[in-house]
């Protein structure tokens, strides 16, 4: 069983930064990956970063990338997502998930989720 729990969220202007953390407990695996994901009312889970525990090997939505860095630090078991340049349409709860294997882009594979930070960003 693995608990995620993210931290980091809040009101933040256009233009702004802000670092989500989440925290990993429980068992957990070198080989399994974790992703971001991010949802707003109405609309469907989508991808927003990812990274495999073993490798740090990275991936972005079109969306973020550039504005975006997934990081993590494996002594802390703790998952991070530096958020900049935030825009308005980055409003939404972010989720963090882990999955077996390599860091996939849908949120069907992913196991175990963590409770969700609110982002949002004013205009």
């Amino acid at each position: 069983q693995v608990q995620l729990v993210e931290s980091g969220g809040g009101l933040v202007q256009a233009g702004g930064s802000l670092r989500l953390s989440c925290a990993a407990s429980g068992r957990t695996f070198m080989s399994y990956s974790m992703g971001w994901f991010r949802q707003a009312p109405g609309k469907e889970r989508e991808f927003v970063a990812g990274i495999m525990w073993s490798y740090g090997s990275t991936h972005y939505a079109d969306s973020v990338r550039g504005r975006f860095t997934i990081s993590r630090d494996n002594a802390k078991n703790t998952v991070y997502l530096q958020m900049n340049s935030l825009k308005p349409e980055d409003t939404a709860v972010y989720y963090c998930a882990t999955k077996g294997g390599v860091v996939s882009t849908l949120a069907a594979p992913y196991a175990y989720w963590g409770q969700g930070t609110q982002v949002t960003v004013s205009s």
